[in-house]
């Protein structure tokens, strides 16, 4: 499926797998050296921690409380 039949969740969760199957791929060996790059500072596995971290951002700042002051960008209601 593509991104028009797809919620921004089952985007955001296929991102983080496919990041999770990345740094499997890409997990240092007992040298220390990723396998799939063969160079102790892999910047795939850095990328794809980066897409984890990022999506955990997304989901932290999506269930927080809302704000109590009104959003300035927001049109005032009239009371």
């Amino acid at each position: 499926m593509t991104a028009p039949f797809l919620s921004l969740a089952q985007i955001r969760n296929r991102l983080i797998l496919t990041a999770r199957a990345i740094l499997r791929d890409h997990r240092p060996g007992p040298d220390g050296h990723c396998p799939a790059c063969r160079t102790p500072d892999c910047s795939v596995a850095t990328a794809a921690r980066n897409v984890i971290d990022a999506a955990e951002k997304v989901q932290q700042r999506s269930t927080a409380t809302q704000p109590t002051e009104p959003d300035r960008d927001e049109p005032q209601q009239a009371e």
